[in-house]
Order: structure tokens, then C-alpha cells, then sequence
């Protein structure tokens, strides 16, 4: 009973108000591809052109039109996910540890975790590949405990998963065999080598699926534009380094966390080591070798890029109440629970009631609600051009945007998507003049529309002939940031039509 309100806790928090936040770039891009892949049946690897992996786009692609909102569609996708990953979580943590008490409190941390909850609610990747990266440790685990090929099986199509979704499953791979710690005889060892070749070759083979799409290739090179060289560790070992671990720990962790999570995770690391040591290595690895590697080589880092991380945080923090309840670290552990609960909830609290007003790190939050990336005013500017096409439904209507890809065009197209009347086409960045298409457009005597946010609009608006019909404000940039000087206090996107 008590799995299942959590798991009913973490379905209603991850509902709640699901599209309160604007579309976020890659969100588009995402749910555009579904939308496309879904109706053209030749282009159902269309991401591998930007070297993505497609199974959350394959996966999305068979409901997003069956929705009227392609956002919510998109984010339900990964509630989904993150209600698979509280499951998972609460079937590893009883695995690990036989305690229902721990695999409860393990699962109420990750429900109420803003670390988790806000990426639980985006149409983003992240929240499936931690998904597969918890079942796949979960199978893991019993496939080294019981010598079974079924178990290295279903670890195998976990890791296929997991391998579909995104390129740092690559870790996942690397890290299964430190689940042989839990080997009862060093002879045994031979046969588990067998069995993870099985889960090597069933989930290679449905990565290598892919090569039947064109640019298979372009995982790789992409994947090369995010990381640096492996002579990083020896040329500049303390940069990027120093700083994404003070980030992770100083800023991520403390915020989103939230923070009491780490002194639990440190009571449960007290509490198990000499008992659960195994556990405890197991656990940490799967935590702490991703973290340092990325901390070393990632170019660009986000909070997102390591939520598959946080898993097995969560577990070992629970792990810290096996003790009896009147232990002082035991005691410790509830005082830091409650702290833990009451800082999540508020933060919470503030994430699905007024997002702008929530403790973001300061990336997050440029990214998502002040910058280009964000999208608001996208959701009113399609609807104003879905009334605009009611009115007149035999008159075309060409709408052009700031870029070719990302927030704009793909933001518009989304939501406009069942109107073959409507053409969105991107027209180039930093626009001084109106583009020749828009131009000919309106010559042609459709109804034509520019839509682009400010800081990429230099012209002005009277003498290239453009009527404003709406500007959208964005989250005011904080005072202590660069851009606050070099691109003004305040982000808008401006829709403007052509007189």
C-alpha cells in the first residue's frame, strides 16, 4: 500500500499543471520529429540527422497526434518514465537491502526530489534514460545473484533501451560489471562473462537497428562535438573539471537536490559500509564514476546530464534508516528526511504554481523561462494564427521565424501542425530587413507573419512595414548576469505581421 501511494504521489505531482512551463527548445525538436516520423513512414529515423537516437521519438510518435496538445503529449511521455523509474527504484532498493522501508523511503525521495520532478515533466530524454538505467542495474544485479540467462536477457534489452535513447548509456555498459561483486564463488565469474556477452549482444543488436537509418554515423561525430579528447585527463586536468564538480555539489545539489539528500546519502554511507559493503561500492560507482568522468570531458553540462546519476543517491540514502530507530544516525537520518521533505515540497510547491519564482540554478533558468530557448508566446502566437485560419480558411497564411531549427520554427510548427494552410518556414538570425520570402509572400497575397525574439530583431518595426500584434515578455534576466548588459534587462518574443 505504501509503494502505491507513492507511486499515486508521484503521478499527481508530475501532472499537476504539466505544461505550466513554455516549450523549451530541444522539447520541440523532439515532438516535431514525432510528429513528422508519424506521418511519414520513410522518415522514421529522422533524428539520427542530428546523430539523436530515436526511441523516445518512436515511442512518442504513435500517440502525439491523438492529443490536442503536442506539449502535454510530449511531457506525459516522461511522466511515464519517471513513474517506471520510482518503480525501479523501489524494486532495486528491496533487491539490494530486503527492507520495504527502505525501498518506500528510497522511492519518496525520488518523487519529491525537484532534481527529478522538473526533468519528470519536460519532453526531454533524460528522464527515460534513467529509467533503463535503473532497471538495467536492477537486472543486473539478478542476473550475477541468480546465474540466470533470462535475467542476463531482460538486462540486455534494458541496456538496448537505454543505448536507443541516449549516448551516455554508454556508462551503463561499462559499469554492469562491478555488479559481480555480488558473486558467491570467484569460479562463477566465468560463467557470468557468458552471460554478459548475451546482454552485450541483445543490446548491441538493437542499437545496430539504427544502421538501417541514414547518418548512423552522426552519432558519433556529434557525440564528439560535446566531449572533449581522452588527452584532457593529463593536458588540463583541473578544467572544466574543478568547476563542474563545485557546480554539481555548490550549486545543483543544494538547490534541486535538495540538500539535506547528501548529508542523508553520507549517514547511509556510515551505516551500510560495513555490512552492506558491497552495496555501498555498487551503489557509489554507478553514482560517482559517471559524475567524475563527465565533470572531466563534457564540453557542454547541464543539470539534466546527470539525472541517470541519481538513482542510486537516492537508494543509499535510504539505506541510512536499517538501523534500529533509537541509533543516533538513525535519528539523524529522520531530522535531515523531514528537512529534505520540507525543502522539496516548498521548492515544489513554487515549481508547479509560479516556475519563475522557483530557486533554479542560474543555467536552468536562463534556458528555460529568460532566454531564446524558451518559448512562451508560441502557444498564444500559434492559436492567434489557428483563428486567423478559421476566419479565412481558403487563404494561406506564411508565418517566418528566427532560425531554421530549435525553439522557432519547430515551436510553431508543433502546434500548427494539422494545418496544411499554414506554412512555417525559418528565415535566418540578427534580421535588419524583412527576408526576400516573407516579401514575395505577401505579394502573393497570403496573410505573412514574422515571429522572433527581440534580441535578434534589429530593424524597425514602422519603416519595414510590420504591425506588432503581440509581444510575450520572458523571466527577467537577473542584474548580476552578462547578458543583462549586452542584451537588456528583459528577453521578448515579438509577433509582428506584414502590413
Amino acid at each position: 500500500m505504501a509503494g502505491a501511494a507513492v507511486l499515486i504521489l508521484g503521478l499527481l505531482l508530475r501532472l499537476y499543471h504539466l505544461t505550466i512551463l513554455p516549450v523549451f527548445a530541444d522539447e520541440a525538436i523532439y515532438i516535431r520529429w514525432s510528429q513528422v516520423m508519424g506521418a511519414e513512414p520513410t522518415l522514421r529515423f529522422l533524428p539520427l540527422s542530428d546523430g539523436k537516437q530515436p526511441l523516445f521519438m518512436w515511442i512518442l510518435m504513435f500517440y502525439v497526434r491523438r492529443l490536442s496538445d503536442p506539449l502535454f503529449a510530449g511531457r506525459l511521455l516522461s511522466v511515464a518514465a519517471g513513474l517506471g523509474t520510482i518503480i525501479g527504484i523501489f524494486a532495486l532498493s528491496y533487491l539490494l537491502f530486503k527492507s520495504k522501508k527502505i525501498a518506500v523511503i528510497a522511492a519518496i525521495i525520488y518523487a519529491l526530489s525537484p532534481f527529478t520532478l522538473f526533468f519528470d515533466r519536460m519532453a526531454l530524454v533524460d528522464s527515460l534514460l534513467a529509467t533503463f538505467g535503473v532497471w538495467t542495474m536492477f537486472f543486473a544485479i539478478l542476473t550475477t545473484k541468480t546465474q540466470r540467462l533470462d535475467m542476463a536477457m531482460l538486462t540486455g534489452f534494458a541496456l538496448g533501451g537505454a543505448l536507443l535513447t541516449k549516448s551516455p548509456a554508454i556508462f551503463f555498459v561499462l559499469l554492469i560489471p562491478t555488479t559481480w561483486i555480488f558473486v558467491k564463488k570467484p569460479v562463477h565469474l566465468i560463467k557470468l562473462a557468458f552471460l554478459f556477452a548475451a546482454t552485450l549482444i541483445i543490446a548491441y543488436g538493437m542499437y545496430n537497428i539504427l544502421r538501417l537509418g541514414p547518418n548512423f554515423q552522426l552519432i558519433s561525430s556529434r557525440n564528439a562535438d560535446y566531449v572533449f579528447p581522452i588527452s584532457q585527463l593529463w593536458t588540463n586536468p583541473k578544467d572544466p573539471f574543478i568547476f563542474h564538480i563545485k557546480e554539481i555539489f555548490k550549486d545543483w545539489f543544494v538547490k534541486m537536490g535538495p540538500w539535506p539528500v547528501l548529508v542523508i546519502w553520507l549517514i547511509g554511507y556510515l551505516v551500510n559500509w560495513r555490512k552492506n559493503w558491497r552495496e555501498v561500492l555498487v551503489l557509489s560507482s554507478w553514482f560517482i564514476i559517471p559524475i567524475l568522468v563527465q565533470s572531466m570531458y563534457a564540453k557542454v553540462f547541464t543539470v539534466r546530464y546527470i539525472i541517470f546519476t541519481l538513482p542510486p543517491v537516492f537508494i543509499l540514502a535510504a539505506s541510512s534508516f536499517s538501523l534500529p530507530r533509537r541509533s543516533l544516525l538513525t535519528k539523524a537520518g529522520i531530522l535531515f528526511l523531514v528537512l529534505f521533505a520540507f525543502s522539496a515540497l516548498r521548492f515544489d510547491y513554487r515549481l508547479l504554481t509560479e516556475p519563475a519564482k522557483s530557486n533554479l540554478p542560474n543555467g536552468e533558468k536562463s534556458g528555460y523561462l529568460k532566454e531564446w530557448t524558451a518559448g512562451q508566446g508560441i502557444k498564444e502566437a500559434a492559436d492567434y494564427l489557428r483563428a486567423e485560419f478559421t476566419k479565412e480558411p481558403d487563404r494561406k497564411i506564411v508565418v517566418g521565424t528566427e532560425g531554421y531549427f530549435g525553439t522557432l520554427p519547430d515551436g510553431l510548427q508543433m502546434y500548427l501542425n494539422d494545418l496544411s494552410k499554414i506554412t512555417v518556414i525559418g528565415v535566418g538570425i540578427d534580421i535588419k530587413e524583412i527576408p526576400r520570402s516573407l516579401i514575395e509572400s505577401k505579394k502573393a497575397g497570403n496573410k505573412t507573419y514574422l515571429v522572433i525574439n527581440k534580441s535578434r530583431f534589429h530593424g524597425e518595426p514602422n519603416k519595414l512595414g510590420l504591425k506588432l500584434i503581440a509581444e510575450y515578455p520572458k523571466v527577467p534576466r537577473a542584474k548580476d548576469v552578462r547578458e543583462y548588459v549586452t542584451k537588456g534587462p528583459q528577453e521578448f518574443l515579438y509577433f509582428f505581421q506584414l502590413k
